[in-house]
């Protein structure tokens, strides 16, 4: 006899038989044991999943003289004959290639016709959402109201494209995706009985590639068996599905982790050139930082589908950020995409490489970032860890020597914060200053908390911390505690389109913000005060914050104080009036 593949071979003839498919294929036995079945049945799900087989089983029940709790006894001659599509009262039918009016018009003459062999009439209608428009509107009235021992079985990967009208005349089975421990249990059940070598990690990369499709899994399975010796190995799997050995993935994704851009490319080329498709490299890659990000969270669940875990991937997956995984996924989702409409699918791998290898984040693992925060820059950690180095040296001077202070505090001021480089924008703080109103201050700050919320969630980051000092009916001073974001944030257009727009909004002024250094506000405004001397009519103005900010240095002073005994103790401190 001439060879079979294997998936015709292993086709399931009893309800049992269906791998995955436990809830539909119940409720069939169930009906057939009970005698309430159905005039009309809607099977769906994706490809190789059993839809076409639980139909002639079920027609060879529906008919079998020896059922035993809804299987069919697969002995007697109709079994046998609907096994073999012999049997003239059991039609199948691809609706792909008959799909046109005078088919279905045929059938509805033929359905007229009693059965002649058996008890029941039965059409099996495979892909039935090719059918014409006008083919399901000539099979409406016979779903509705067939006649007597006439049965219909609808199979189809796309139940969207069926009217709705058919749908609601039959009774519906989605088929799911067959789970992957499911295959390779079903596998490896084949190759003992046909008392083939094997290699358990081969099944799982057999089950993997099947993508939840039996019949593709035997068919892969197949190939493997015509390409393996004896033995059907982990490499001959690998080989037949195109798939990527854990090795070049664990050596590929090392490579991108640790920023070795050229080393991740030559490991793209060498893929490539092993015949590898682009698309099923992306995918195998996106397979694994699921994987990597799975095994992080849960690693008995991925044991499960994986079957094997090796020891870079172990690696990999200690040294990787949850953060940089979800980045992984997202740029090789969008890179997955553009392949499907791309002639150069080189190109982009590339460039996913490129992306990978320079992605960097700088949130701790596992440490949730707040909504507004923004991710410190590389070059502002320096800058903050040198400044953590020169005040921890400074606290260990002032424990040994002490600490002296005066009314005007130059020397804690001194000691709080270490000389800007920051540019102030002197010239135009002065001009927000010379035109400044104790009005137009109280309506910027009564409407800026209003202003952050309707800024973007970066915008709101950069400046929650910001306060408005002095206000024109043009420019806002608003200070802010860092030199560094000062510094960018008065070169972000952007933002200063957004913060006049939005103030527009509010108050119906779109003013231009200034930012400066919170340390640096009272000595700009103190010195403007001084080479600036106002007018009668002027000080009704601005007299007001000139009083204020007397004030407050006075009262800034006083609390230095207080938080310098806090901190270094009485004993420590010395207070000098000068």
């Amino acid at each position: 006899m001439a060879y079979q593949a294997l998936y015709r071979v292993w086709r399931s003839q009893r309800f049992d038989d269906i791998v995955g498919q436990k809830t539909v294929t119940q409720t069939l036995k169930n009906a057939l044991s009970q005698h309430k079945t159905s005039h009309a049945y809607l099977f769906t799900g994706p490809r190789g999943t059993g839809k076409t087989s639980a139909a002639k089983i079920f027609a060879k029940a529906i008919n079998c003289p020896n059922q035993v709790d809804g299987e069919p006894c697969n002995e007697c001659h109709i079994c046998k004959a609907i096994t073999e599509g012999r049997l003239n009262d059991v039609i199948e039918i691809d609706a792909a290639s008959n799909n046109g009016v005078d088919e279905i018009r045929e059938i509805r003459e033929k359905v007229k016709y009693a059965p002649t062999q058996v008890s029941y009439k039965v059409y099996i209608i495979d892909e039935v959402h090719m059918l014409s428009t006008g083919a399901f509107n000539a099979l409406l009235k016979t779903l509705e109201e067939p006649p007597q021992n006439v049965l219909f079985i609808l199979a189809t990967t796309e139940p969207h494209k069926i009217p709705a009208t058919i749908i609601s005349r039959t009774q519906r089975f989605d088929f799911k995706r067959i789970q992957t421990e499911d295959i390779v249990e079903h596998l490896g059940y084949i190759l003992n009985d046909m008392d083939y070598a094997y290699d358990e990690q081969s099944l799982y990369i057999i089950a993997r590639a099947a993508e939840g499709g039996m019949r593709d899994a035997l068919s892969l399975l197949d190939q493997a068996l015509s390409f393996s010796d004896e033995r059907l190995t982990e490499q001959d799997a690998l080989q037949v599905t195109g798939s990527l050995t854990h090795e070049m993935m664990d050596q590929y994704l090392t490579d991108c982790a640790n920023g070795e851009v050229e080393a991740a490319l030559a490991g793209v080329q060498k893929i490539l050139s092993e015949g590898k498709e682009a698309n099923r490299f992306i995918e195998d890659v996106l397979l694994y930082s699921r994987d990597l990000l799975i095994y992080k969270q849960a690693p008995e669940f991925l044991n499960l589908q994986r079957g094997y875990v090796s020891e870079g991937f172990k690696q990999l997956a200690s040294e990787l950020t949850n953060d940089k995984i979800y980045r992984y996924i997202d740029l090789l989702s969008e890179t997955q995409q553009q392949l499907k409409v791309s002639t150069h699918a080189t190109v982009y791998l590339e460039v996913v490489t490129v992306k990978l290898a320079k992605l960097r984040i700088n949130v701790p693992n596992d440490v949730p970032v707040a909504s507004g925060q923004v991710a410190i820059a590389p070059e502002q950690l320096v800058q903050l860890q040198q400044q953590l180095e020169a005040l921890q040296q400074e606290l260990a001077e002032v424990k040994q020597n002490g600490v002296t202070l005066s009314s005007t505090t130059p020397q804690v001021q001194s000691a709080k914060t270490k000389p800007s480089q920051f540019k102030l924008p002197k010239g135009l703080v002065y001009n927000v200053l010379k035109e400044a109103t104790r009005e137009s201050l109280r309506e910027t700050q009564d409407v800026w908390g209003d202003l952050l919320q309707m800024l973007s969630t970066r915008e709101r980051g950069m400046i929650r911390n910001s306060h408005p000092v002095a206000a024109s009916n043009t420019e806002v001073v608003v200070t802010f505690d860092s030199d560094f974001v000062c510094h960018m944030l008065n070169n972000d257009d952007s933002l200063q389109q957004a913060i006049q727009m939005n103030l527009q909004r509010l108050i119906q002024k779109p003013l231009k913000a200034v930012f400066i250094p919170e340390v640096s506000w009272a000595m700009l405004r103190n010195d403007y005060l001084k080479e600036h001397p106002f007018e009668k009519k002027q000080e009704a103005t601005i007299s007001p914050d000139v009083q204020v900010a007397e004030i407050d240095q006075q009262q800034a002073s006083q609390e230095v104080v207080e938080k310098a005994i806090e901190f270094f103790g009485e004993e420590l401190v010395e207070i000098s009036e000068e």
